[in-house]
């Protein structure tokens, strides 16, 4: 028993520390929530969590969704999950995982020393930004990452940045949860954990919107980005 109680108090954290960077939990949750259960069961947990946590963000900033990103970006990277939940039994996880972070980690650095720098907001780059997150997402359990450059590269606000992020990401955990639920990944044994994570996701979300509120644009783009190279290093040292 004492395993959940860790658990749910990393959970939190990673709640609070993905509203704040604004891409989400699971690029934290994922790393923290392998140990405690088998790959395939984080990926079901995730994906269960995140659709709470998700709800909860679009609640708090639903102010700030932009209506345009969430069908260019989002439309794509709900139609990959699928496909890449559907090939996680098929295809070397971890040398996905681990291209993944490299470029993640070259991408972050390359932003932070050209901060001024934005990639345009073109039709084709948020189709490619949202299908290459969805699909990662779906085979390696976080793509929030990939999605969290794409729109740090635009630089948009940070409320705009977190709710469109949390629209986007619902319909991506929504997709892969069916097909996570379905293969088996979500056990039975785990419902009970359901109750917590509507709580954490809740109570994480709001109260990184808080701390948000005393943060300012600059800081908040320059935490996205730093967020992404710690937990990307944090990854690549898991697997080694």
């Amino acid at each position: 028993m004492e395993k959940y109680y860790l658990f749910l108090v990393l959970a939190f954290i990673s709640e609070v520390l993905g509203t704040i960077s604004g891409f989400g939990s699971s690029i934290l949750f994922v790393p923290m929530a392998a140990l405690f259960f088998d790959f395939k069961t984080v990926l079901g947990i995730t994906a269960v969590f995140h659709v709470f946590s998700n709800l909860s963000k679009i609640v708090l900033f639903r102010k700030g969704i932009d209506k345009q990103i969430v069908l260019k970006l989002g439309l794509p990277a709900v139609i990959a999950v699928i496909a890449g939940a559907y090939l996680t039994t098929y295809l070397p996880v971890a040398a996905i995982e681990l291209s993944m972070n490299i470029v993640l980690i070259l991408l972050a650095l390359y932003l932070m020393f050209n901060f001024n720098k934005t990639i345009k907001k073109t039709d084709a780059n948020l189709y490619l930004g949202g299908a290459a997150s969805g699909f990662i997402a779906g085979l390696a359990g976080t793509g929030g990452a990939i999605r969290g450059i794409t729109l740090a590269a635009f630089q948009l606000p940070k409320d705009i940045f977190i709710a469109t992020s949390a629209v986007i990401d619902l319909g991506v955990d929504t997709g892969r949860a069916v097909v996570y639920v379905s293969n088996g990944y979500f056990k039975k044994e785990h419902l009970l954990l359901i109750p917590f994570l509507i709580g954490i996701g809740m109570l994480g979300s709001y109260t990184g919107k808080l701390i948000l509120l005393r943060t300012s644009e600059l800081i908040f783009r320059y935490l996205v980005l730093a967020v992404i190279i710690i937990t990307s290093l944090f990854q690549l040292f898991q697997m080694f």
